[in-house]
C-alpha cells in the first residue's frame, strides 16, 4: 500500500512542494517544474469566495470579452464546478433574481455543462469515435503523450492573440470560451491537426479540464451538430480583444487576416455513416443516471471521494461526518495522462484544506489495490472510470449524483435535441 503523507494544512503554496515530491514523476513537467496555478487556488473556501464574488449582471453581453482582462464577463467558477466544489445546482439558485438575459444566457451555460455529463455518461468514452473526421493525408499526427513540445506546437507565439492565450492556459489552467474556440479553430480548420490531440493539449492544462466537456467543445469546433465548422479571424480578436492586434509584431502580415476555409479539413466531411446509436436512445437512463436512492449494504469505514465530487456537500461525506475520507491518486491512469502539475496542486490543495476538518488518507497506486479492504461510502460518479473502479472495491454504501437535469431516454445528438428531451425535467 502507499500511503502519502498529509500534505500541509494552511498553507497552499507548500502543498506545490509536497505535490513536486509525492507526484511530480507523473506531471507532464517533471518535479522540477511543478507549479501552482496562476490564478486558482484548490479547496471549499476557494469556490466559496469566488461564487459570493460573482455578479451576473453583465453577463450575457461580456461574457466572450477576451482583453483586457478587466473587460471579461466570464464567472471563472468552472474549475470548483469540474470538482464538485460547486454543485451546478448551487450555481444555478446564485444567480436568480438578476437581469433576465443574463440569467438566462448563464443557465444555458450550466445545462451545456449538464447536456455533456448526460451525453459522456450515456456514451462513455465512445465520445471519442461517435463522429469522427477526415484528416488531409499530409497532416501532421503529434503524439503529445511522448512530444511535450507537440502539445502547442500549432499555436504559433509570434501572434499576440495566440501569445495571450496560450499563455493563460500553460499558466493559469483556465481560458474563457471564447479562446478556447479560437484555439481548438486554429488547430483544426486552419492547421489541420486532428482534434483529439488538441483536446488533449487542452486536457493537459485545464483545471476545469473534463473530458465531457472538453471533447464535445472539440467536436463542435471541427463542425458536429453544424453546417460548418467553427473559423477563426482577426476579425474576432478586434472585437472581443480591441487594442490588442495593434501591439502584435505581425500586425502589417496577419496570419489569420482572412476567414478560414470552414468547409475544410477541420470540418465534418469526415463524420461517420453509422454513429453510435445511443446517441438517439438510451435503453438504460436509469444505468446512466446512477442510483437515484442511497444503496446501502453494510456500515461503511470510509468515504472514499473521487476527483469528480471534493466539496464539502458531497453527499456521502456529509452523510458521514466522523468517517476518515480517502483518495486515490490513480498511479497508472496519470502516468498515461501526463498532466501538468497545477491540475494536481489543485487537487492537492483542495484535499490539504478538508484535512484541516477530518482526517484525509491520500494514496498513490491502483485504487482497486490501494482501497481494498475497506467498507466505502461514495458518491456515484458519472463518469466511465466509476463503475470498473467501484466493481472491485467494498462499495457498502452508493449516494446519488446530484443531477441538475435527470437523464431520459431521448436524443443527445444536439444540445437542443437533449434539451427539448428533458422538458419537464429542466430546472426552474
Amino acid at each position: 500500500m502507499s500511503l502519502l503523507p498529509a500534505p500541509p494544512t494552511g498553507d497552499p503554496d507548500g502543498v506545490v512542494s509536497w505535490t513536486a515530491r509525492h507526484l511530480g514523476d507523473l506531471t507532464a513537467e517533471g518535479a522540477d517544474g511543478v507549479a501552482a496555478s496562476g490564478r486558482f487556488t484548490g479547496g471549499q473556501r476557494a469556490a466559496d469566495i469566488a461564487l459570493a464574488g460573482f455578479d451576473v449582471t453583465g453577463y450575457a453581453r461580456r461574457r466572450n470579452q477576451v482583453w483586457p482582462a478587466e473587460a471579461r464577463g466570464a464567472s471563472g467558477l468552472s474549475p470548483f464546478v469540474r470538482h464538485g466544489l460547486l454543485g451546478l445546482r448551487e450555481v444555478w439558485d446564485h444567480v436568480a433574481g438578476g437581469p433576465a438575459g443574463d440569467v438566462r444566457k448563464f443557465r444555458d451555460e450550466l445545462l451545456w455543462q449538464e447536456y455533456a455529463r448526460h451525453l459522456y455518461a450515456r456514451v462513455g468514452t465512445a465520445t471519442r469515435d461517435s463522429l469522427r473526421y477526415a484528416m488531409p493525408p499530409d497532416a501532421p499526427r503529434p503524439d503529445s503523450a511522448d512530444d511535450p513540445a507537440a502539445r502547442t506546437a500549432p499555436w504559433s507565439r509570434e501572434m499576440a492573440c495566440l501569445d495571450l492565450t496560450v499563455g493563460e492556459l500553460e499558466r493559469d489552467g483556465w481560458l474563457v470560451n471564447q479562446t478556447r474556440m479560437w484555439l481548438s479553430s486554429h488547430w483544426t480548420v486552419r492547421e489541420g491537426w486532428g482534434w483529439r490531440s488538441g483536446e488533449d493539449a487542452f486536457f493537459t492544462h485545464l483545471l476545469d479540464g473534463s473530458r465531457a466537456a472538453n471533447r464535445l467543445g472539440w467536436q463542435w469546433t471541427v463542425g458536429a451538430g453544424s453546417p460548418k465548422a467553427y473559423g477563426f479571424s482577426r476579425w474576432q480578436v478586434r472585437k472581443r480583444a480591441p487594442g490588442l492586434c495593434e501591439r502584435c509584431a505581425l500586425r502589417d502580415a496577419c496570419p489569420i487576416a482572412g476567414w478560414p476555409d470552414t468547409d475544410g479539413a477541420g470540418s465534418a466531411t469526415g463524420r461517420v455513416a453509422d454513429p453510435d446509436p445511443r446517441l438517439r436512445h438510451d435503453p438504460d437512463p436509469a444505468a446512466t443516471a446512477g442510483p437515484r436512492e442511497v444503496e446501502s449494504g453494510g456500515e461503511p469505514e470510509a468515504v472514499w471521494l473521487t476527483a469528480e465530487s471534493l466539496g464539502a456537500d458531497d453527499p456521502a461525506l456529509a452523510a458521514h461526518p466522523d468517517l476518515p475520507a480517502v483518495f486515490c491518486f490513480d498511479e497508472p491512469l496519470l502516468r498515461r495522462l501526463r498532466l501538468s502539475g497545477k491540475r494536481l496542486v489543485f487537487l492537492a490543495q483542495t484535499l490539504a484544506e478538508l484535512g484541516e476538518e477530518r482526517e484525509v488518507r491520500l494514496h498513490r497506486g491502483r485504487v482497486g489495490t490501494e482501497l481494498a479492504g475497506t467498507r466505502l461510502a461514495v458518491t456515484h460518479a458519472p463518469v466511465p472510470g466509476f463503475a470498473p473502479r467501484a466493481a472491485r472495491l467494498d462499495v457498502a454504501e452508493r449516494h446519488p449524483w446530484p443531477w441538475l437535469v435527470p437523464p431520459h431516454a431521448g436524443p443527445v445528438t444536439s444540445f437542443s435535441a437533449w434539451r427539448k428531451a428533458a422538458g419537464r425535467r429542466l430546472p426552474r
